[in-house]
C-alpha cells in the first residue's frame, strides 16, 4: 500500500515539474515586452509601429528572439530622440546585439546596462550621447563589437577598455574626446578609429599598425603619423676619463677634438634650422596662389565636378576624392584673419598655420576649388576657395554668417571663413571618405568596397534630414546644388549634407540653369532656387543613388533623356529590376522597400512643382522604409564588419 502511495505522489510530482517553469519563462518574456512597450513610451513616441496588443514581441519590427528571451534589438535610423531611461534595454538581460545607430538619442547612458552581461554587439554611432564613458561599460566582457562614433562623448579615453579582452572594433571618431590615447592592449582588435576629437600626444605604440586615417582631426604625432617634435639638441657625452676621474690633469686630446667637433656641427645644425626657416619665410609673400599646372585639370565653369576619368577614378581607392594633385593653399592680405564660428572658436590654429599647410586638390566644383588642408599639429580640414564672388564684403559676411550658424548632424559645418579682395575661403570639416559621386562611379575594379542597401538607405535619410533642417530655417531658406558630389561621408558611412548657403555668393556665371541634370526644370535664376526645386534635385539624387546612374550618362542624355525620364520609361515597360543598381539585386528581401524607394524619387522630381512632396514628408516616408526594411533584412550578421557601418 505505501509502495503503491509512493508511485502516485512521484507520478504527480513528474507531471507537475515541468509546468513549474512555464510561468517563469512567461514572465521572462512578458518582462522583455515590458521593457520594449516601456522604451517606445520614452524614445519611440509613434515611430515604432509595434502592436501593442501581441502577447510575444518576437515578431515587432527590429526585435529578435533566441527562446523565451529577446535577443537582438536593431533600431536603426528610426527617429528614437530623448535620453534613454533606466527601465528599458538594460531589463533585456540576455541582449546580444543593441542596434540604435542614426537615431537622435541623448544624454548619457542608462546605468541598468550594466546587466546586459551576454551583451556581444553594441551599435550607438550617429546619435547625440553626452559626457564620458561610463565606467560600467568596461564589465561587459563579452563584447565584440563596440561603435559610439558620431556622438558627443567627452573626457579621456579611460584605460578601462583594456577590460574588454575580446573586443575586434571600437569606433570612438567625431566625439569630443580629449587627452591622451592609453596603451590599450587588446589582442584581437582590428577595427580602430579615434579620429576628429580633441586628442594629443603620441600614438602609444601598441596602435601603431593601425592606419594613420584613424588618428586624423586631433593633436598626435609618432607612428604612423609624423613624428614627434624632439625637445632640444643632444649634447655629446663626456670622456670616461671625466667621469671616472682618473685624468685630473685636464682632458684628453681626444676628448678636447670631440667636443670641438661636436660644437661645430651642433652650430653647422642651426645655421642649417635658420637659413630653411629664412628661406620659407621669404617663400610666403602676403598672396599666394594655387600652382594651376600643377593640379593638371582644366576648371569647369558650368559644369561643376566632371565625371570620373579612369586615371581620376583610381585615385578614390586611396584619398576618396577625384583627384590628390599637390598644391599651396591660398593666401591672405595684410591684417585679415581666420573668422571661426561657434564651438570652432577654440582650435589651436590661425590664418599662418593654413597658409603652411601641405594640402591636396580634392576636386573643382560649381562653386570653387576644394583643398584637403594638413596642418602642423596634425589637424585635416577642407578648405574651399570660391571663385566669382560679385557681392560686397558687407554682403558676404553677412550671408556667411546665416551658413555658419546652421548647426545639424547631417551637414557638413563651416568653422571658419576668410576674406579679402583677392581670396574668399571657407574652412569645413574633413569629410575622411569623399563624396558619395566619387564611391557610386569610382572604379569598381580599385578594390572599393559595394554599398549595401543599409548603406543607401541611410544615406538618403540623413540627407533628406539634412536638407529639411535647412528648409525649416525659412521659407525663402534653400540649398540650391543638391548632387552627389556634396553629399559627403564620414568614415563610418555618415551622410553630410556640404556647399549649402553658397548659390547666393557667386556670380551667375558659375552656376548655369541646369547644372549636370539635378537642375529643375523651372529654375531660371540659379541664386534665386525654391525648395520645391531643391527637392527635385533630391529626387535626382536618389534615383542615382539606386540605379547607380549618373544624372549626365551620355547614353541618356544622346536621345535627349534624362535620368527621371529614363527610370520612368523602363518602369513603365515593368522592366524595374532592370533600373537597380546591379549591387543592389542581391537584397531580394527589401525589394519592396527598394522600389518604394524608387517611385518617391520619381514623384520628387515631377516636371511640375506643385506635384513634388515636401522635403518634410519625403523625410517621414524614408523613415518608414527603414523602418520596414530593418524589419524584413534578415540578413543582417552582427559579427560582420557591415553591422558597424
Amino acid at each position: 500500500m505505501m509502495e503503491l502511495s509512493f508511485c502516485v505522489s512521484l507520478t504527480m510530482l513528474l507531471l507537475l515539474f515541468p509546468l513549474t517553469f512555464i510561468p517563469t519563462a512567461t514572465s521572462d518574456l512578458a518582462s522583455d515586452r515590458a521593457a520594449l512597450l516601456a522604451l517606445r513610451s520614452a524614445v519611440g513616441g509613434r515611430t515604432l509601429l509595434w502592436n501593442a496588443s501581441q502577447d510575444t514581441p518576437c515578431q515587432w519590427a527590429g526585435v529578435q528572439c533566441d527562446g523565451d528571451r529577446v535577443a537582438a534589438l536593431r533600431l536603426p535610423g528610426v527617429s528614437l530622440s530623448g535620453q534613454l531611461p533606466v527601465g528599458t534595454v538594460g531589463n533585456l538581460t540576455r541582449l546580444r546585439t543593441l542596434s540604435l545607430r542614426l537615431n537622435a538619442l541623448s544624454g548619457p547612458l542608462p546605468s541598468d546596462l550594466s546587466s546586459c552581461l551576454d551583451l556581444r554587439n553594441l551599435y550607438l554611432h550617429g546619435n547625440r550621447f553626452s559626457g564620458p564613458v561610463p565606467g560600467f561599460l568596461f564589465t561587459l566582457h563579452g563584447l565584440v563589437r563596440l561603435n559610439l562614433a558620431g556622438n558627443n562623448f567627452s573626457g579621456e579615453i579611460s584605460p578601462g577598455f583594456n577590460n574588454l579582452t575580446r573586443l575586434r572594433t571600437l569606433y570612438l571618431q567625431n566625439n569630443r574626446f580629449s587627452g591622451p590615447i592609453p596603451d590599450l592592449k587588446l589582442a584581437n582588435l582590428d577595427q580602430f578609429n579615434v579620429s576628429f576629437n580633441q586628442l594629443n600626444g603620441s600614438v602609444p605604440e601598441s596602435l601603431r599598425s593601425q592606419q594613420d586615417t584613424c588618428f586624423l582631426g586631433n593633436s598626435l604625432c609618432g607612428p604612423p603619423l609624423e613624428s614627434c617634435p624632439s625637445h632640444g639638441i643632444a649634447l655629446p657625452p663626456a670622456t670616461a676619463g671625466t667621469v671616472s676621474g682618473k685624468n685630473e690633469k685636464g682632458l684628453s686630446g681626444g676628448a678636447i677634438a670631440g667636443i670641438v667637433i661636436g660644437s661645430v656641427l651642433g652650430l653647422l645644425l642651426l645655421l642649417l634650422l635658420l637659413f630653411v626657416l629664412c628661406r620659407r619665410r621669404r617663400s610666403s609673400p602676403k598672396t599666394r596662389s594655387v600652382d594651376v599646372a600643377a593640379v593638371k585639370q582644366s576648371e569647369v565653369d558650368n559644369l561643376g565636378e566632371k565625371p570620373l576619368t579612369e586615371a581620376e577614378a583610381a585615385a578614390v581607392a586611396g584619398s576618396g576624392y577625384p583627384t590628390a594633385a599637390k598644391a599651396d593653399v591660398v593666401g591672405a592680405g595684410v591684417g585679415k584673419k581666420l573668422v571661426f564660428f561657434g564651438n570652432a572658436a577654440g582650435r589651436v590654429f590661425d590664418l599662418e598655420d593654413l597658409l603652411r599647410a601641405s594640402a591636396e586638390v580634392l576636386g573643382k566644383g560649381t562653386f570653387g576649388t576644394a583643398y584637403k588642408a594638413v596642418l602642423e599639429a596634425g589637424i585635416v580640414v577642407a578648405v574651399k576657395r570660391l571663385k566669382e564672388v560679385t557681392i560686397s564684403e558687407a554682403e558676404f559676411r553677412d550671408k556667411i554668417e546665416l551658413v555658419g550658424a546652421m548647426d545639424h548632424e547631417n551637414l557638413v559645418p563651416l568653422r571658419a571663413y576668410y576674406y579679402s579682395r583677392e581670396e574668399k575661403l571657407l574652412v569645413y570639416d574633413y569629410m575622411p571618405m569623399g563624396s558619395l559621386s566619387a564611391l557610386l562611379h569610382g572604379n569598381k575594379d580599385a578594390g572599393r568596397s559595394p554599398l549595401s542597401w543599409e548603406i543607401r538607405s541611410s544615406i538618403a535619410l540623413a540627407t533628406a534630414r539634412g536638407i529639411a533642417y535647412l528648409h525649416s530655417q525659412g521659407s525663402d531658406v534653400s540649398h540650391g546644388n543638391i548632387r552627389s558630389s556634396n553629399v559627403l561621408l564620414t568614415k563610418s558611412y555618415e551622410a553630410r549634407v556640404s556647399d549649402f548657403g553658397l548659390a547666393h555668393l557667386v556670380g551667375t556665371s558659375s552656376t548655369p540653369n541646369r547644372v549636370a541634370g539635378y537642375r529643375a526644370p523651372e529654375v531660371t535664376d540659379p541664386r534665386k532656387v525654391s525648395q520645391r526645386a531643391d527637392v527635385y534635385s533630391f529626387g535626382v539624387f536618389l534615383l542615382e543613388l539606386l540605379t547607380g546612374k549618373p544624372p549626365t550618362n551620355s547614353l541618356m542624355t544622346e536621345n535627349g533623356v534624362d535620368l527621371p525620364r529614363w527610370v520612368q520609361s523602363v518602369v513603365r515597360e515593368e522592366w524595374t529590376s532592370e533600373v537597380f543598381d546591379p549591387e543592389l539585386l542581391r537584397y531580394q528581401n527589401v525589394e519592396e522597400e527598394m522600389v518604394q524607394l524608387l517611385q518617391l524619387g520619381i514623384d520628387c522630381a515631377a516636371q511640375y512643382p506643385d506635384n513634388r512632396p515636401s522635403i518634410s514628408e519625403v523625410t517621414m516616408r524614408i523613415e518608414e522604409l527603414c523602418r520596414l526594411s530593418s524589419r524584413n533584412d534578415k540578413s543582417e550578421q552582427p559579427d560582420l564588419v557591415n553591422e558597424t557601418l
